[in-house]
């Protein structure tokens, strides 16, 4: 019996148990509705209806009177049960009898007779229709259960059949796939239903025996690893060339044949030195074969093929093999690997343009700004109240804060596309580190910080660009007072030390956690948690800047015990 035709059977039959338990519900349901129904809108307003009557009865004026008429003609309309009829023409005779004596009193014991007999009456009838609603829901509990327990039978019954049914052959059949996977070829899976499982059981088997002939095979086993590693190498999307130890292409994959341009025929089994000699790409991938070198080339190679320009990486990766009963390991060839950036050197330098582009457009009305801010503090233009003054300030500050980040990116793209200027020429130290305090004094003096100098006599002329060198100590001092608490010192010193000048700046801050020290001169980084403000920049351009000069600069800090910054340049 196939699977499927099983599935359509079980799941028909619990569709058709499913159906029939809920026609009994629905049936019964509805038995039980039209009981009650009977109930309410047959007896129950006939009682509603004598309970006005006899309310309207007790008042006994012209008003209840039209009202107990009122409901007496309601339940002329309502007359359900055959005693009912009889009882409502006696009352209807008694209320007529009673408005034409001029409503006396003592005629009224024989209306409420007549209204009592109605009540009683439709009382009867629905402690009779109750007991039938009893009956039937009694009737519906038995039937219900007697379908819902059938249903639950034959369910649990294939719950317990069904999955053994299917999950063995499966199991089976995995535990044997399983075996032949690991190389077990002489495993086969034994099932005799015809069905799908045994086609299935039967395709396995079949291909289980044609590997096991492979694998008696050397030849085609090799063959198979050969044809497999071909297939991925020239399927990968870099280019790839693999040489043996004497300088052989082995294999070049189809992305490295089309950036050289050169067909196989042309390359396998010759030395690179033959196809260097006509090929200048070729020269230039495999001139530093003869150090072994195994890093990646730090500058991008420049390819042009198939009428575009491209950038790679180059690595080169030795091959090492050590042979049996040998303890060192032996070359037996390279294999060198470029890598397409050409994407990300695009990115690079779209964002580079971007930055600069933006940052110089931004300058203009920045200080547009600014001026228009000192106009307004100039009280000759108009008077202004305190508020207006606190504005003004404000914003100043924001100019400011704006004018410095368009500055910083304004360096770091000349730091990225290799354009930094530098005038370097003998500097004195001195004079660079008291425009960097010149520069932050007032932002100092804003927080009560002490600015204390601390210099060797005499301190020799530096080898720097003075202008840059007062920037990186003007960011640095900067720092140093923004992350200062109030009313504390900065300690900056300059001295010199095997043949080097150093300038160092100490902060009272809260610290830095080594393990950010790496990172604190990447750009953008922030050190987490500091809520100070800062566009990550400064450091990083600060370290581009100093090494630019042949320089170098460097952290020491740990938490709650502040940070020292120490630049050094040749003296």
């Amino acid at each position: 019996m196939k699977i499927k035709f099983k599935l359509n059977l079980v799941l028909g039959l619990l569709f058709g148990l499913t159906l029939l338990l809920s026609a009994v519900c629905l049936v019964y349901v509805s038995i039980l509705k039209s009981d009650t129904e009977k109930i309410l809108a047959d007896n129950y307003i006939s009682l509603e209806y004598g309970k006005k009557m006899l309310l309207a009865l007790e008042e006994n004026t012209p008003e209840s009177l039209k009202e107990l008429e009122a409901n007496l003609r309601l339940q002329e309309k309502n007359i359900t049960e055959p005693l009912e009829g009889e009882a409502t023409k006696a009352l209807r005779q008694e209320v007529d009898t009673y408005k034409n004596e001029g409503l006396i009193k003592e005629k009224q014991d024989g209306i409420r007779k007549e209204i009592y007999q109605i009540l009683e009456v439709n009382m009867d009838a629905i402690r009779r229709k109750g007991e039938e609603a009893s009956l039937s829901a009694r009737s519906a509990y038995l039937w219900i259960g007697m379908t819902g327990t059938c249903c639950i039978l034959i369910a649990f019954t294939l719950l317990l059949n069904l999955p053994s049914n299917i999950g063995n052959p499966i199991s089976d059949l995995t535990r044997s796939i399983r075996e032949i996977a690991a190389g077990n070829y002489s495993e086969r899976v034994h099932h005799d239903d015809l069905a799908e499982f045994g086609e299935l059981a039967a395709s396995f088997n079949t291909m289980a025996e044609r590997l096991e002939e492979y694998k008696q095979s050397n030849v085609a086993k090799l063959m198979m690893e050969k044809k497999r590693i071909e297939t991925l190498i020239n399927n990968m999307h870099d280019p790839v060339l693999g040489l043996d130890e004497q300088g052989r292409f082995l294999f070049l994959n189809n992305e490295a044949l089309r950036i050289t341009a050169l067909k196989p025929e042309n390359v396998l089994g010759k030395t690179f030195p033959e196809v260097a000699l006509h090929n200048d790409l070729i020269r230039t991938l495999v001139q530093d074969l003869t150090t072994g070198g195994s890093e990646k080339e730090s500058r991008p190679i420049h390819i042009f093929a198939d009428g575009k320009e491209s950038y790679f990486t180059k690595e080169i990766i030795p091959i090492l093999v050590t042979p049996a009963a040998e303890e060192q390991p032996r070359l037996v060839g390279n294999v060198i690997l470029l890598q397409n950036i050409t994407r990300f050197k695009e990115l690079d330098v779209a964002k580079t343009h971007f930055i600069a582009t933006i940052s110089h457009e931004l300058k203009t009305p920045i200080a547009s700004m600014k001026m228009s801010l000192q106009l307004l503090e100039n009280e000759k233009i108009g008077h202004i109240n305190p508020e207006q003054k606190q504005l003004i300030h404000s914003v100043h500050e924001d100019a400011e804060r704006l004018l410095k980040i368009t500055s910083e990116l304004l360096n770091l793209s000349q730091v990225e596309t290799g354009n930094i200027q530098l005038t370097i020429q003998p500097s004195d130290p001195s004079e660079i580190l008291q425009y960097a305090i010149q520069a932050n004094r007032a932002q100092a003096e804003q927080k009560g910080i002490k600015l204390e100098v601390q210099m060797e006599n005499p301190v020799p002329a530096v080898q720097a660009d003075s202008e840059k060198t007062a920037w990186i100590l003007t960011n640095l001092i900067s720092n140093a007072i923004r992350y200062s608490f109030e009313n504390s010192t900065v300690l900056l010193k300059v001295w010199q030390e095997n043949g080097q000048v150093l300038f160092s700046v100490k902060d009272n801050g809260p610290g830095i956690e080594p393990s950010y020290h790496n990172r604190i001169f990447d750009r953008y980084f922030r050190v987490p948690g500091s809520q100070k403000e800062g566009s990550g920049l400064g450091l990083a351009i600060s370290k581009e800047f100093i090494e630019a000069q042949g320089g170098t600069i460097r952290v020491d800090s740990s938490p709650g015990n502040g940070s020292t910054f120490t630049l050094s340049l040749k003296a």
